[in-house]
């Protein structure tokens, strides 16, 4: 039987990262054509970032932890998710978002580029063994 060890609610706080994400997302395609009210947006998308930065924190802080297979698969699902992120922000484009709305809209598929990539890693990399930092 092997040991689970304890880590700090990283995953947690990004997938509360990607809810708030694509609740902004949902918001703002729920309001085109239309202008958007960008307030809450905002909101959603700083609460997004300090989440996921907290979540980055507390990855960085881990003694032991498998770095080797955390990047390897971190590496290739952030490329997997750049281009999906850039593919929906084509849409967006082409569709004629333009401006304050683009630049959120932007961001949060950043964020979204960030988070489900740095979900999949850790979840990977926890199960194998450890390194020593």
């Amino acid at each position: 039987m092997v040991e689970e060890r304890q880590y700090p609610p990283i995953v947690a706080l990004t997938v509360t990262s990607m809810a708030a994400v694509i609740i902004g997302g949902i918001y703002i395609a729920g309001h085109l054509p239309q202008s958007v009210p960008l307030a809450p947006v905002v909101v959603l998308l700083i609460l997004s970032l300090v989440l996921v930065a907290a979540a980055a924190v507390m990855l960085s802080r881990l003694d032991t932890f498998s770095w080797r297979t955390f990047f390897t698969v971190g590496r290739w699902a952030v490329l997997a998710y750049i281009v999906i992120a850039g593919m929906l922000e084509y849409i967006f484009v082409v569709d004629g978002v333009r401006g304050s709305t683009l630049i959120l809209t932007t961001l949060m598929l950043a964020v979204y580029a960030i988070d489900i990539p740095l979900i999949l890693a850790f979840s990977v990399a926890r199960y194998q063994p450890a390194e020593m930092s």
